[in-house]
């Protein structure tokens, strides 16, 4: 049945609006009212501003049932699947249903109170605000809207609102699916799974054909099972099943559940297919993790933080998840595929789905199956404390278990997550906080083959630091070296937008110089972050290296070398650091909106930085890595660096020759020549340390090249600056060293 909707707001729910415009579903209130107007894209310039008055009205859907026809036995019924976010239904101005959630659907059966020509409207509440003031992220504490949505260093105050996954009158016939739940296990040593399935159906159908196949379309088991009060379940065993592997370890092998509803008749009423995996996860103690603490009383150490899939400890390469678009409607499974794919490609292996921004659709994790990318998925708490009270609980409760049954029966799941930084004197909560102790609970009894942390960071894990540069002068060579982590589950380094990007959206007569106040502010080129009001853009880190830019392509080409660098550095220090460390995300992959600096890795849509590459190539699974002291010297100075290769395959790799040398413009200074030995699978080998002294030369720059005989794909490059001034900032020359190989 084709609906045609119209769209209008009111100051109160007591008015009806004065005006309609046309609506467009999936979709959101602000960008039918903006369509209607006429007004630019939200995001050029600060169009947004424009959008704030939208968040307090009542906004409403209405549409006029065309002319139907029900059969005997059938019924109609609205489906919203999830509202942004709280909404009621009139039918002929009488309220017939309330609902609350973005995870949960929304059925209303209107087979009795509806007629052609009836007018039903779906109002919806003014966004979910805890108090008054002030606008920022503390207002989303009572609800689990996501609180990105209420401002953040990436994401402009724009809170959404509206249906964002449609809204549809079905015509169900008497026999037909309520629900259907497929679930695997596997035994702990991978020798038997079992697959089962929980049918749920309406009407007389007696029961439901089943059918298992292997990935290749064998049918291993079928058969039939009888409903009792409309529901039927069953599990079977397979032996030596096929397992699911993340892309760098193995296969991405799924089977097929078939499930037919049957009538008295014999015919196939409806039919249900989900595509299910094998694996097992775990999170184990790194070694030594018992040693800690030292002294008495003993008490619990750092919690267990290493991924063992299928009983093989995992190093995770990963990257935390914000929501694509401002506007849950324009995330389509097309944009999620792009982005995911360059996920992949990075040799990325996990993704963080961050708890501000709340959970994904279910095409993301059928993707995410595909393409072997474990899932980190979080809850939608965020940096909030959040209530004990009984309202919160309940709609808590309900939508988190909606997302547990939605994302539950995909392989690709590796961990739940109570929310982010929930332990922290800016939210405040506890392991006792009623809100995780719900979610633990509900885990634990819908999917107790996953595991659960209630919050990220825990004791233990690095969570920061986000500049290339610190105030005490350190660099991220330095803070991370220095570093004794079991987990990296965030870290960042920024970098501004290339220039094509920052055009698309900073008027022309803003694009230089920055400045407060212009579209870089709105951008979060500005006062982004607390620390420093050009932390994003690092302006001025980059005048400490390289002197005020005269220009805009200038300051860009140094941000994004600093970036690019910058990242190298950290992902490639924090695996040095296995088997303490397991796991090492940066912050973070993509942008919800075009941002002018940022520490993502993606431009908005999904437009690659520098950066990009350069974490592609850190995070290989086998690769030549360089531990670097600093990034910035001064001709005639020592260079001092170390040569390792990291090896996270769970292969060994053979002996070889490593050969390092320093590239300054047209000239090349030998370095040494290293002849390794094998190198054990799921271990990194430590090789000599290089000493050269750099040359007095005119060039800004200079590289460094490890290159391995006959397995190129294991090199690498490092791309350092020279500063031929007396006076460098921030640069000190190195103590006398013995055995320069170039003296």
């Amino acid at each position: 049945m084709v609906l045609h909707w119209q769209l209008g707001h009111a100051p109160s729910p007591a008015e009806s609006p004065h005006e309609w415009i046309p609506a467009q579903l999936p979709g959101a209130v602000q960008l039918d009212w903006a369509e209607a107007h006429g007004w630019p894209p939200y995001w050029q310039g600060d169009t947004l501003t424009a959008y704030r008055w939208m968040e307090d009205v009542w906004w409403t859907y209405r549409t006029e049932v065309p002319e139907f026809e029900l059969l005997p036995g059938h019924r109609l019924v609205l489906v919203c699947d999830g509202v942004d976010f709280e909404a009621e239904l009139l039918v002929d101005h009488r309220a017939v249903s309330h609902h609350r959630g973005l995870n949960t659907v929304w059925e209303v059966d209107l087979t009795e109170g509806l007629k052609p020509h009836s007018v039903f409207e779906i109002r919806l509440s003014p966004a979910p605000k805890a108090t008054p003031g002030p606008d920022d992220r503390t207002q989303a504490r009572a609800t689990t809207k996501p609180a990105v949505a209420y401002m953040w260093d990436f994401h402009p105050r724009l809170i959404p609102l509206g249906l964002p996954n449609g809204a549809r009158l079905d015509c169900r016939p008497p026999d037909h699916w309520v629900s259907t739940d497929v679930t695997t296990t596997i035994s702990s040593d991978l020798a038997l799974g079992h697959v089962s399935f929980h049918a749920h159906a309406a009407g007389n159908a007696p029961r439901v054909a089943w059918s298992v196949s292997d990935p290749a379309g064998n049918v291993l088991h079928h058969g039939s099972e009888p409903f009792i009060q409309g529901v039927a379940t069953r599990s079977v065993a397979i032996k030596k099943p096929l397992l699911w592997w993340p892309h760098d370890h193995g296969d991405q092998v799924r089977y097929t559940v078939e499930l037919r509803l049957v009538s008295e008749a014999g015919e196939t009423c409806d039919t249900r297919t989900h595509r299910v995996g094998f694996r097992r996860v775990r999170l184990a103690m790194h070694p030594t993790a018992w040693d800690e603490p030292a002294g008495f009383p003993k008490s619990r150490s750092a919690p267990p933080l290493t991924f063992e899939v299928n009983g093989r400890r995992i190093f995770i390469r990963g990257t935390n998840w914000v929501p694509p678009e401002i506007f849950p409607a324009r995330i389509t499974p097309e944009r999620t595929r792009e982005l995911l794919t360059l996920v992949k490609a990075a040799n990325l292996n996990l993704v963080r789905c961050w708890g501000g921004g709340g959970a994904p659709a279910s095409s993301f994790y059928d993707q995410c199956d595909e393409l072997g990318l474990l899932v980190w998925q979080e809850f939608p708490l965020g940096c909030n404390d959040y209530p004990d009270d009984p309202d919160y609980l309940a709609l808590l409760d309900q939508e988190s278990k909606s997302l547990i049954h939605r994302a539950r029966t995909h392989p690709s799941l590796a961990l739940w997550c109570g929310g982010n930084e929930l332990f922290n004197t800016w939210s405040g909560m506890t392991d006792q906080s009623l809100a995780l102790r719900l979610l633990n609970r509900n885990t634990l009894d819908l999917d107790p083959q996953t595991p659960f942390l209630p919050t990220a960071p825990l004791e233990g894990m690095g969570h920061g630091d986000y500049r290339f540069r610190d105030e005490q002068g350190r660099e991220v060579y330095q803070i991370y070296r220095d570093a004794r982590c079991t987990a990296y589950s965030e870290f960042g380094c920024p970098g501004l937008a290339s220039l094509d990007v920052l055009r698309d959206f900073i008027p022309a007569g803003e694009l230089w110089p920055i400045r407060p106040g212009s579209a870089w502010e709105v951008h979060h080129g500005l006062n982004a972050w607390p620390v420093d009001p050009t932390t994003w853009s690092m302006t001025s880190t980059l005048s400490h290296y390289f002197g005020p830019a005269p220009d805009l392509p200038t300051l860009v080409a140094q941000g994004q070398w600093l970036q690019a660098e910058g990242y190298k550095a950290i992902f490639e220090e924090t695996r040095r650091q296995k088997p303490r460390n397991a796991l090492s995300l940066n912050w973070c992959f993509n942008e919800p909106w075009p941002t002018a600096a940022n520490n993502s890795l993606v431009s908005w849509p999904a437009r690659p930085k520098p950066a990009y590459h350069a974490v592609t190539a850190a995070c290989r699974p086998s690769c030549l890595s360089a531990r670097l002291e600093r990034f910035q010297y001064r001709p005639g100075e020592i260079l001092i660096f170390e040569i390792w290769i990291l090896n996270d395959a769970p292969v060994a790799l053979p002996r070889g020759s490593v050969a390092a040398y320093v590239e300054i413009g047209q000239s090349r200074i030998e370095g040494l020549q290293w002849q390794h030995g094998e190198v054990p699978a799921n271990t990194h080998l430590q090789g000599p340390t290089v000493r050269l002294r750099l040359p007095d030369t005119s060039c800004d720059r200079f590289t460094i090249h490890l290159q391995a005989a006959d397995r190129s794909e294991w090199n690498a490059s490092y791309t350092l600056s020279l500063r031929p001034e007396d006076a460098a900032p921030g640069v000190s020359s190195s103590p006398a060293q013995t055995r320069i190989l170039n003296t």
